[in-house]
Order: C-alpha cells, then sequence, then structure tokens
C-alpha cells in the first residue's frame, strides 16, 4: 500500500473512531439515562461509523455529504431536541459534530479541486 493511498484512510479511519466513540459515550460517560441525549449519541454514532466504513470501502462524494451534513446534526443537536443542560454530552456532541463536518467538508473541497490553480 503506497503512502498516499494511507493518507486518503486516514480521515475515514478518523470518522469512524469519532462514531464508534459518540455510540459508546452515554455508557462511558454516564448519560445513557437520559433518553434524548442517549438516543442521539447511539443512532448518530451509528451512522457515522456505517458511513466511514463504507467510506474506507469506496470513496463516494455522497458518503462526504451525508457525513457533512450528520456532523452539523450532531452539533446543533444538543439545542435541536433540548438536551444542552447536560454538561457532557453537549460538548461531546458539539465537538464530535464539529470535527466530522470539518473532515467531510475538507474531503469534499479536495474532491472538487482543493486550492484552486492560477496560472499565468
Amino acid at each position: 500500500m503506497n503512502t498516499s493511498l494511507r493518507k486518503e484512510l486516514i480521515p475515514d479511519v478518523l470518522n469512524l473512531l469519532l462514531g464508534a466513540g459518540l455510540f459508546v459515550s452515554p455508557w462511558v460517560f454516564g448519560f445513557s439515562n437520559e433518553t434524548t441525549a442517549g438516543w442521539n449519541a447511539w443512532i448518530s454514532g451509528f451512522a457515522i461509523a456505517v458511513l466511514a466504513i463504507a467510506a474506507l470501502a469506496m470513496f463516494a462524494e455522497w458518503e462526504e455529504w451525508l457525513a457533512l451534513a450528520i456532523g452539523v446534526w450532531v452539533a446543533a443537536s444538543p439545542w435541536l431536541v433540548h438536551f444542552s443542560a447536560n454538561a457532557i454530552a453537549t460538548p461531546l456532541h458539539v465537538i464530535a459534530g464539529m470535527i466530522v463536518a470539518a473532515v467531510a467538508a475538507v474531503r469534499l473541497w479536495y474532491a472538487h479541486g482543493g486550492y484552486p490553480h492560477v496560472t499565468a
């Protein structure tokens, strides 16, 4: 496996770890009894992990668009589904969501050409 291919796998592995971490976070950090925050973490974490596995198998632009949307959802969900008072679940969701969304946005940016090339 060449170095370039390994570098391309890093964002997908990162998203897989974030998805798995988000999935287990209600048990690890003790908010599994808070139904809304727990279910949001389980469903969102599972979706992120599944998309990351699909992206590891074969890159497709739609996977990145879905990851971006789910990342934005996860970051905003404490306020959208009203569990922002939870001092553990809220920052966890915001940080994980922002990282997933940022990784997906960068992958989409590079898929569409990355930096603009200026020719003289």
